[in-house]
């Protein structure tokens, strides 16, 4: 095993120069059905996108969460929000987070598995959970966006409480929550381009997913 490796300090990936997230108008937030198929004809013919969820918080203990609220994929150029709220996009979701051909790349993905399945009734299958990648590197286990971001691009990322804890279940988002959003999607499948694994490491990885 290798030695235990920490990433930099909140402090120090935040003196690196920030990384260039996608802007608002390569995000997209489908709502009827041209939109919705627009959607699909580019994620379904990605063989890797960045994913994540959000929800609406809970305050009260006990509460039991809604969510997920929102699914965001990244390709390497683009981002869709897609609002579960939306009976448009339901299908679509489904149809990206079951397709045996697109690989989901994120962080921390054993939540969104738990919470997209009472939701949607789907298993994201074939996923790639970076945490995993860093942890065999000998990086802790949860490294999370932004110190895989320091790791591997010298890269700072700055994510805002405020937003994170903002109602993911509104009517419409705003700017940026949109950007949150797309952002922490892209940066996953950024910090998995500048990987570079190997195939024959990245097959050992989807292999043990699907275990």
């Amino acid at each position: 095993m290798p030695p235990r490796k920490l990433p930099p300090s909140k402090e120090a990936s935040a003196a690196m120069p920030p990384f260039d997230g996608l802007p608002l108008d390569r995000i997209h937030v489908p709502h009827t059905p041209a939109q919705v198929d627009h959607a699909w004809s580019e994620l379904g013919r990605a063989r890797f996108v960045g994913f994540d969820t959000e929800s609406k918080p809970t305050f009260t203990a006990g509460e039991v969460s809604g969510g997920p609220d929102v699914v965001q994929f990244a390709t390497s150029t683009e981002a869709w929000v897609f609002q579960l709220r939306v009976a448009a996009c339901i299908d679509v979701v489904r149809q990206v987070l079951e397709s045996p051909d697109v690989v989901k790349v994120g962080f921390g993905l054993h939540s969104d598995h738990a919470q997209l399945r009472a939701r949607l009734g789907v298993q994201v299958r074939p996923v790639l959970d970076l945490d995993a990648v860093f942890s065999r590197q000998g990086y802790p286990r949860t490294i999370g966006v932004r110190g895989a971001l320091a790791v591997s691009m010298g890269r700072g990322f700055a994510k805002s409480k405020r937003t994170t804890m903002s109602n993911w279940s509104a009517a419409t988002l705003d700017a940026r929550q949109l950007l949150y959003a797309a952002n922490d999607a892209y940066a996953a499948l950024k910090v998995f381009e500048a990987l570079a694994l190997p195939a024959a490491e990245l097959a050992q990885f989807l292999d043990a997913r699907r275990r």
